[in-house]
């Protein structure tokens, strides 16, 4: 179809958090996925808080001054794919009664009364039909996602406020599959972890859907915050030591040691955390419709900027006996088997993973 012709504007995926936002815009030339446009910016602390907007003004006008801001191409599309609060979100699958696509879209809003802690008015609410990965079904397992209007509706007013066009919203977990599941398909039901600045969210990816997320206050922020008290230092000495030293154990260097002293109890959590909810999502996988042993976790996939801790990945493997990588953002943009771009390294683009799962959204629909 000739370029004039095309009715589907592409957009540009915009990550926003608590501290910082991320912009990323992809590009298709002769059918190959590129990098177009990215940029990032700060949030000063208060205008989110624990995903919710307490200052629409001001985001609006940070989202408007990082824009022509970013590295590359100009953006020259108003049209964009936004992300929506982690912990602010539910998500479940359920299981319906073959039925008519028509009759399944108001029998979905009854059932999932019964899943979602809000009055189904308060919230907006979406759903799709899960394709069963093995075995042949007499229902239809179905993933739900809700979230509450009052989060909703201010990230839409604030993009509004400066032109531009919200073309989906869409919860950080699924734009995070998006980019790290091997063409959106496991086989086996994979962890994803995101290690953000304010929370650290998990997601358990199995089949061709999201399973089970969850979001703990455990995050990067909090491991400098730790190495600030123990060490009594000022924070931007501790967030260097951080980078420094990481988890490494058992060495001879008195400095690391001690940092990894004051990290122990933050990580300690962490993995007891891993641990209960991994119990709890073993218990309650019947409806996979895996293979017959695809019933464990297989893999555990880190991103986010707080991936890059050195060691993290041996320290988590250990601690929780699965095998543990860094994931690749990359995967389902670039040709194998290529992990950055010459503008956005590797170890960068771990933080720009959400950012990354939007815009592959933006240059699809």
């Amino acid at each position: 179809m000739l370029e004039f012709l095309n009715l589907k504007p592409e957009a540009f995926g915009l990550d926003i958090s608590d501290l910082s936002l991320k912009i990323v815009k992809l590009k298709k030339k002769k059918g190959v996925l590129g990098l177009s446009s990215f940029g990032e910016a700060e949030i000063k602390p208060g205008v989110i808080k624990e995903g919710e907007i307490k200052d629409g003004e001001t985001l609006a006008k940070i989202v408007k001054e990082a824009i022509p801001e970013v590295k590359g191409e100009r953006l020259k599309t108003k049209y964009v794919i936004v992300s929506l609060p982690e912990e602010k979100a539910f998500l479940q699958v359920i299981q319906m009664p073959k039925m008519s696509e028509e009759d399944l879209k108001s029998a979905v809003i009854f059932e999932a009364e019964n899943y979602i802690p809000l009055p189904i008015e308060e919230v907006y609410l979406d759903s799709q039909i899960i394709q069963p990965l093995y075995n042949h079904l007499d229902h239809f397992d179905v993933l739900i996602a809700a979230i509450p209007k009052k989060i909703v509706n201010p990230y839409v007013t604030s993009l509004k406020k400066i032109g531009l066009i919200p073309k989906a919203l869409e919860i950080e977990s699924q734009a995070i599959s998006r980019a790290l599941v091997k063409n959106e398909v496991s086989p086996n039901p994979v962890l994803l972890i995101d290690f953000g600045a304010t929370k650290t969210s998990f997601m358990i990816f199995s089949g061709y859907s999201l399973r089970f997320t969850f979001s703990i206050p455990v995050s990067s922020q909090k491991f400098t915050e730790a190495i600030s008290q123990t060490l009594k230092i000022d924070l931007k000495e501790a967030e260097k030591l951080k980078l420094k030293h990481g988890l490494q154990r058992e060495v001879k260097n008195e400095e690391a040691k001690k940092i990894f002293e004051a990290l122990i109890p933050s990580f300690t959590d962490l993995t007891e955390q891993i641990k209960k909810h991994l119990g709890y999502y073993q218990t309650h996988a019947a409806h996979e419709h895996l293979p017959p042993n695809g019933k464990g976790i297989s893999k555990i996939f880190l991103c986010g900027g707080g991936a890059n801790l050195k060691r993290l990945t041996e320290f988590l493997s250990m601690e929780l006996k699965v095998p543990v990588e860094l994931g690749n953002p990359w995967i389902n943009i670039l040709p194998k088997p290529l992990k950055e771009v010459p503008e956005l390294s590797y170890e960068k683009s771990l933080g720009y993973t959400t950012a990354l799962g939007l815009a592959l959204r933006g240059i699809k629909v």
